[in-house]
C-alpha cells in the first residue's frame, strides 16, 4: 500500500504540574529520551525507536492537559493543500514558521478541530539521537530503559461535535475509520481512525467539555512486554487505571497508568493491521464494553469520565 497525505500521529505538547517530577517519570519509568529544552523552558522528548527530533514536549503549566497534537505529512505540496482544505471545510489555520517554537521542525499548520482540539500538521523535520540505525543496523542504537516505549503511536480524545472532527479527519486528512462504538440510539459515540496502516492513530469520542485528552499512547512490541511494563510500573508505585488487558476493539493489549499530573498514558501492543479494503467494524451499545475490556466486559465510570 502506497502511503501518501497524512502519515502518521507524531507529536504531543502536553502540560504537567511539576515539570522535574515528570522528566523523571517519562525518562526513566516510560522510557523516553530527554533530547533538548526550549528557552522558555519545555523539554523536549523521543522514544528509541524514532527518527525523528522529538515526538513529545512537556510543559509546566497550572492544568494537565493536551496543547496539540501533531501530524507528520508526506510533503510540503500536501501540507499547502491541506491548508487550502481545511479553510474549505470553515476551520481556521494558523502557518507557524520553521523552528520557531519546536527546534528541528520545518513550518507547520495549525488548526482547531469542532472538538476543541488543537491539530498540528508538518512535513520536514530533523533527526537527532538516540534514533534507529541505517547501515547495517542493530535492534537498537540505545539499549531501552525502564518500560521501554518504542514509538509514539496513538490519542484519544474527547470533545462536542465529534462527528464533525471524525469528518475533517477522513474527508480532508484522508483517514480512514476502522472501528466504532455506537450509542443506544445508533448514533456514534467514538470513532478510531488510521492514517495508514496502524490500527489508530487518533480516536475521537463525544463528550461535553472541549479540548480534553482520555489517553495518549506509546507502543510496545508483545504481551512480554506488557507484562515488563507492569512489573516496572509496580516497581515505581505508578498508579495503574487499566490492565495488564487486552482491547476487543483492535485486538490491542494494553495497560492504562497516570502520571504524577492525572495525564493518562497507555501502553499498546499488537493489534491488528488495516487495509483500505477492510470494512469499518463496528460495537453496539450492549457490547462496547467488551469492546475495550475484552475480558470483563464492563465498561467503568472512571475510565469514561477521568480527562485531562
Amino acid at each position: 500500500m502506497a502511503i501518501t497525505g497524512v502519515l502518521r500521529a507524531a507529536m504531543m505538547q502536553l502540560r504537567v504540574l511539576d515539570l522535574e517530577t515528570s522528566v523523571d517519570f517519562y525518562t526513566q519509568v516510560v522510557g523516553l529520551f530527554e533530547v533538548g529544552r526550549t528557552s522558555d523552558g519545555r523539554v523536549l522528548l523521543k522514544a528509541y525507536d524514532e527518527f525523528d527530533h522529538h515526538s513529545f514536549v512537556l510543559r509546566q503549566a497550572e492544568t494537565a492537559g493536551m496543547d496539540f497534537i501533531g501530524f507528520k505529512v508526506a510533503s510540503d505540496d500536501y501540507l499547502k493543500y491541506l491548508a487550502d482544505a481545511t479553510k474549505k471545510f470553515g476551520l481556521p489555520v494558523e502557518e507557524i514558521p520553521a523552528n520557531s517554537d519546536q527546534p528541528g521542525f520545518g513550518r507547520r499548520i495549525s488548526t482547531k478541530v469542532p472538538t476543541g482540539h488543537r491539530v498540528d500538521f508538518f512535513a520536514d523535520v530533523e533527526q537527532s539521537d538516540p534514533k534507529p540505525g541505517i547501515e547495517n543496523p542493530e535492534i537498537w542504537t540505545v539499549e531501552p530503559r525502564g518500560i521501554g516505549v518504542a514509538t509514539f503511536d496513538h490519542a484519544l480524545l474527547f470533545g462536542p461535535s465529534a462527528s464533525e472532527t471524525v469528518r475533517y479527519f477522513m474527508e480532508v486528512c484522508g483517514m480512514a475509520a476502522v472501528e466504532k462504538g455506537l450509542l443506544p440510539d445508533g448514533n456514534t459515540l467514538v470513532t478510531w481512525l488510521t492514517c495508514a496502516n496502524r490500527t489508530h492513530d487518533v480516536a475521537v469520542l463525544e463528550f461535553d467539555q472541549p479540548g480534553k485528552l482520555h489517553h495518549v499512547a506509546y507502543k510496545l512490541d508483545n504481551w512480554n512486554d506488557i507484562g515488563h511494563a507492569a512489573d516496572i510500573m509496580t516497581m515505581n508505585e505508578v498508579t495503574i487505571d487499566a490492565g495488564p488487558m487486552r482491547h476487543g476493539v483492535t485486538r490491542g493489549q494494553t495497560i492504562y497508568f497516570f502520571d504524577p499530573s492525572g495525564n493518562r498514558i497507555e501502553t499498546y501492543a499488537s493489534g491488528y493491521s488495516h487495509y483500505p479494503d477492510m470494512p469499518v467494524r463496528v460495537w453496539d451499545f450492549d457490547h462496547i464494553g467488551k469492546g475495550i475490556f475484552y475480558y470483563t466486559r464492563q465498561l467503568n465510570d472512571n475510565f469514561l469520565k477521568v480527562v485531562s
